[in-house]
C-alpha cells in the first residue's frame, strides 16, 4: 500500500492526533522512514513492533510521526522516531517522544541519535556516551573458521543469558523471533544472529568474552554471506571496524548513543561487539 504524501500547507491545515502504534499504521510509517533514506522493509517494522509500544501522529489518517518503545526488562530502547519534514521545527518531535518516555515509565532508556536529533535529546535528559558505526557493503570471505558451529532454537535461551550479562537488557523473545527466521553462530562463550534486513543481511548481536571469538563470528557470517549485502552497527569500543572493514563492509555512517536514568553498569565477562540494531540495541 503506497500512501501519497500531502503537502506541507495540507499538513499545516490538518489538527495532529497521537494514537497508539498498530501493525496498520506500518504503511504509513514506511513512507516515512524511506523518506528519510532508512532501509527498513515492512518485516523490519513488524520485528520492532512485535517487541514494543508505540505512538503515531496523525494528520487526518496520515502517519506523521513514529516512535516506539521496545520492552527489555529493567531497559527500554526508544527508536524509530520519525517526523514528516512538513512538520519538523514545531515541537511535534517533542511531543512523540515526552509519549514514548512516559511508556517507558522509570525503566533505563537507550536510543541512537543522528546529530539532529541531539539537541532535543539532551533537552529530554539524555546523555550522550558514546559513537555507533554503521558498516556495510558486499561482504568478502576470508579463511574460515572451524571453531564457528551452527546453533539452534534451543540454543537461544542460553544465549539470551549471554546477551543480557553484556547488554542489561531482557531480549530471548527478540532473540528467538530473529533465529526462527534466521542463524545462529556459535563459538564457545559466545554467538552472532545473522538475518536479513533492509537491502541484504544484518549480523548482530555479536556477543563474546573476547574480541578473537567476536572477530571470528563476524568472518564467519561474511563468509555465509559472500558476494551479498551486509551491514553490522558497532558500538564504539568493539575494536571490529579494520576487520569488518577488511571483509568488505565500509564505514557509511553511524549514530549517538545516549542514554537517560541509566542504571549502574555491571560487571560482566561478556561484551557486546555488535547491535541487533541502531533501533534495538
Amino acid at each position: 500500500m503506497t500512501l501519497a504524501k500531502p503537502d506541507g500547507a495540507t499538513l499545516s491545515r490538518t489538527e495532529i492526533t497521537f494514537a497508539a502504534f498498530t501493525p496498520d499504521h506500518i504503511p504509513g510509517a514506511m513512507r516515512l522512514s524511506q523518506a528519510v533514506n532508512w532501509p527498513h522493509r515492512a518485516e523490519d517494522w513488524e520485528l520492532s513492533l512485535s517487541v514494543s509500544k508505540g505512538v503515531v501522529a496523525l494528520a487526518g489518517r496520515q502517519v506523521v510521526g513514529t516512535a516506539l518503545c521496545s520492552d527489555f526488562g529493567p531497559v527500554a530502547t526508544l527508536n524509530m522516531i520519525i517526523v514528516d519534514a512538513a512538520l519538523r521545527g514545531r515541537g511535534l518531535g517533542r511531543a512523540v517522544m515526552e509519549r514514548i518516555i512516559d511508556l517507558a515509565g522509570s525503566r533505563e532508556m537507550r536510543l541512537v541519535a543522528t546529530t539532529d536529533g541531539l539537541p532535543l535529546y539532551e533537552k529530554l535528559g539524555f546523555k550522550a556516551e558514546s559513537r555507533v558505526s554503521q558498516h556495510q557493503g558486499q561482504a568478502r570471505a576470508m579463511s574460515g573458521d572451524s571453531s564457528v558451529t551452527t546453533g539452534a532454537l534451543e540454543d537461544i535461551a542460553r544465549l539470551a543469558r549471554m546477551d543480557e550479562a553484556a547488554s542489561g537488557l531482557s531480549r530471548e523473545g527478540l532473540l528467538r523471533k530473529i533465529a526462527e527466521n534466521g542463524e545462529v553462530l556459535l563459538v564457545d562463550q559466545g554467538f552472532a544472529l545473522l538475518r536479513d534486513f533492509g537491502r541484504g543481511k544484518v549480523v548482530g548481536p555479536i556477543v563474546a568474552q573476547n574480541p578473537v571469538s567476536a572477530r571470528s563470528l563476524l568472518s564467519e557470517a561474511a563468509r555465509r554471506c559472500e558476494g551479498q549485502f551486509l551491514r553490522i552497527d558497532l558500538p564504539e569500543d568493539s575494536g571490529l571496524s579494520d576487520h569488518a572493514e577488511a571483509l568488505g563492509l565500509a564505514l557509511v555512517g553511524g549514530g549517538i548513543a545516549m542514554r537517560r536514568d541509566a542504571r549502574p553498569v555491571r560487571d560482566t565477562e561478556f561484551k557486546t561487539f555488535a547491535l541487533v540494531s541502531q533501533a534495538l540495541g
